[in-house]
């Protein structure tokens, strides 16, 4: 089992940038593929980024290519999504999950492919 809690959300100003944290305790952290996902209001849940493992991969959604970045510290169990120019169509409910499989593919972007999540954290941008 892994238990999951994420933080960090919070309310900016479009422009404005955002550091995501997530603490895993449980498993074995560093045989675990990361990711968050969000979700808006009426909206399904959407990948947003993950990371693999080791921490050499890494995979954006095309709406925040560029402007969020993934990074994992498998001494701490923590994985980050610090999240620069921050856009309103970035707000929603940001997700952290773990997937006990390393295979990425096209299932890596369903949430249910993930094994375990956080409680969610929210990001409110105003414009």
């Amino acid at each position: 089992q892994v238990q999951l809690v994420d933080f960090g959300g919070g309310s900016v100003q479009a422009g404005g940038s955002l550091n995501l944290h997530c603490v895993a305790s449980g498993d074995t952290f560093d045989m675990l593929a990361m990711a968050w996902f969000r979700q808006a209001p009426g909206k399904e849940r959407e990948f947003v980024a993950r990371i693999g493992a080791s921490g050499d991969f890494k995979y954006y959604a095309d709406p925040v290519k560029g402007r969020f970045a993934i990074s994992r510290d498998n001494a701490r169990n923590t994985v980050e999504l610090l999240m620069n120019d921050l856009k309103s169509e970035d707000t929603a409910v940001y997700y952290c999950a773990a997937d006990r499989r390393s295979i990425f593919n096209t299932g890596s972007f369903d949430p249910s492919r993930y094994d375990y999540w956080g409680r969610g954290t929210q990001v409110t941008v105003s414009s």
